[in-house]
């Protein structure tokens, strides 16, 4: 059997360890679902009390008595008539809903498969190991207990949920939970807190609050791009924020999205915040009449948008409800696509390496819920394809993740961690320019549909620092750094030159600071250490009489005296070279 489906039944067989376990527990318990997942599992229960950290050392220890009891995992095959009758009696309201579920839709089902472990009994089609014998008890481990919706409508009762993580050997399990360790320690919502460079409020949730330090971070990554983008010829605009339904009906939005936007009643007019720039482009776009030698045209926004997630997916800067995107769109000839979207790649590539992260490439394919014609799909797909193959990029395949209007290439990264993010996306689209009716003469005067293609290369802008955050920890790079250098004078004596020195950085728009302090030279040292700053320019007697500044780096210590303008041109070709 190969690795990964060997891990995905161990997962699911610890599912339904953790289920019996919370069963001889609490016997009155009501039980939801309880699939395999990344790295674990977890399983969803009613239950009749709230549970506490500590039940997940007790529900542990019950676990080792049911694997080292060596249980086997026995199938049976139940009519639905059969399954009804036990499961009610069994007073399960949960497993009789979903009966009735698999029923509905699959209504020539003679029978529904349910395992036996030990004296627990529930419904599933498996597959599980031969026996909870073979259950490595170091290898798993309860982590967390949260709350959740059954079958995730927000509509439903809320149940809660037990997560574990679980592989193969003890040693997979302890890297995993040091990675885990060290990624709380990294968790931005508490760095940003710490640093004071973003926070959170109730009254506005999935919304940021960006300090002053954060936005020196924001701003300095919107003129980044700004300046690469004007590199490759796109021309930036701004639109509105709101529209009325009827373009979000003509986009395919309304259809397609109508769920994740928010939605304002006016005068009779249903509105709509905008979740995407795209329909807006559009319009700018019809505003004039084109012909083939305006073509491509290429518009970037810094796009503000709103999209209603649910409230328990929501994650720091992670998941947001208000989220600026580094968007762009292009017109172009058909003719044109496969060199536009090869500036598109190397522009990305670009990017990336000024943070010290590798991006990967993957082709997304046509969904199963798709607008248009397959034959249009085929033929986007193949330019997507060729373009990267022309570039020299090597790419993965995600089958049906394209989106309901077109392929698209998804650029994910992996952080310090090993975690992968996705981020930036090129979407080629045939769909929204035939809606709306985009034209452009051609070279014989007739009228033709160009392509659109959509590309943001941040992805969005909270996320894209919400995951810079985790990945440096706080410690940013010299050339966005909130502070980059603090000068601390030795005492009292010498604030008078740590000033003079401190005014020089200003003007050569080096972000420092300078603070008067009765503290002790340490004490302020740690303090700029814990505040993540790159640089200490510590002044005394010697520093004020030779005119240097003694320079301590966050990462290597004391790295010696030198003279300010040293340090200058050090700190220009840091920030030129974005390193």
């Amino acid at each position: 059997m190969e690795k990964t489906k060997r891990i995905e039944i161990l997962r699911h067989s610890l599912a339904h360890v953790l289920a019996a376990a919370v069963y001889e527990m609490f016997p009155d318990a009501k039980f939801g679902v309880g699939p395999a997942v990344e790295n674990g599992f977890y399983y969803d229960f009613d239950l009749p009390r709230t549970l506490i950290p500590e039940d997940l050392d007790i529900l542990e220890e019950k676990m080792f008595r049911i694997i080292k009891a060596n249980h086997k995992f026995e199938k049976a095959n139940l009519s639905f008539s059969e399954a009804l009758k036990d499961f009610k009696k069994a007073k399960q309201p949960y497993k009789l809903e979903l009966i009735k579920d698999i029923k509905r839709e699959n209504s020539k089902l003679a029978t529904v498969a349910v395992f036996r472990t030990g004296n627990f009994v529930d419904l599933c089609l498996g597959p599980h190991l031969e026996s909870t014998g073979e259950i490595n008890l170091r290898s798993f481990k309860l982590t967390k207990i949260s709350g959740a919706y059954w079958k995730g409508d927000e509509k439903n009762k809320m149940l809660q949920r037990i997560y574990g993580v679980a592989f193969t050997t003890e040693k997979e399990l302890k890297n995993y939970l040091a990675m885990l360790a060290e990624a709380e320690k990294r968790d931005h919502k508490k760095i940003g807190r710490d640093l004071g460079l973003f926070s959170f409020h109730a009254e506005s949730p999935g919304s940021a609050f960006w300090h002053p330090k954060g936005m020196t971070i924001w701003n300095e990554l919107e003129q980044f791009g700004k300046r690469l983008r004007k590199k490759y010829g796109f021309q930036e605009i701004q639109t509105p924020l709101i529209a009325k339904n009827i373009l979000w009906k003509q986009s395919g939005h309304w259809d397609h999205y109508k769920d994740s936007m928010f939605s304002i009643k006016s005068e009779s007019e249903t509105y709509c915040l905008k979740p995407m720039d795209c329909p807006f482009n559009i319009l700018m776009y019809k505003e004039r009449t084109k012909s083939y030698r305006d073509l491509p045209i290429r518009f970037s926004e810094i796009g503000r948008i709103m999209r209603n997630e649910k409230s328990g997916e929501l994650n720091g800067l992670l998941r947001v409800r208000y989220l600026t995107q580094d968007d762009s769109h292009i017109f172009c000839l058909p003719q044109q696509v496969e060199k536009e979207i090869a500036g598109l790649l190397r522009m990305v590539k670009e990017y990336y390496p000024a943070f010290g992260i590798e991006p990967q490439f993957f082709l997304s394919t046509r969904p199963d819920d798709y607008m248009g014609k397959k034959s249009e799909w085929d033929l986007a797909e193949k330019n997507l394809s060729n373009a990267l193959k022309k570039e020299r990029v090597r790419f993965g395949i995600k089958e049906k993740d394209g989106a309901f209007y077109g392929p698209k290439i998804d650029i994910e990264i992996k952080d310090a961690l090993g975690r992968n993010w996705q981020l930036a996306t090129i979407q080629l689209d045939f769909q929204m320019p035939q809606r709306f009716g985009l034209e452009y003469t051609d070279e014989k005067g007739k009228p033709a549909i160009p392509v659109m293609i959509h590309a943001a290369v941040f992805g969005s802008f909270e996320r894209f620092i919400g995951i810079l955050t985790e990945h440096y920890a706080g410690a940013f790079p010299f050339w966005i750094a909130p502070i980059q250098v603090e000068v601390i004078p030795v005492s009292d004596k010498f604030q008078k030159y740590g000033t003079e020195i401190n005014s020089l950085l200003s003007e050569k728009n080096i972000r420092s600071v300078i603070h008067e302090s009765s503290e002790s030279l340490g004490k302020r040292i740690r303090n700029a250490q814990y505040e993540k700053i790159n640089y200490m320019l510590i002044v005394g007697e010697k520093e004020m009489k030779t005119k240097t500044v003694a320079v301590r780096d966050r990462e290597k210590g004391d790295i010696g005296a030198m003279k300010i303008e040293r340090f200058l041109e050090k700190a220009r070709k840091q920030i030129q070279e974005k390193k």
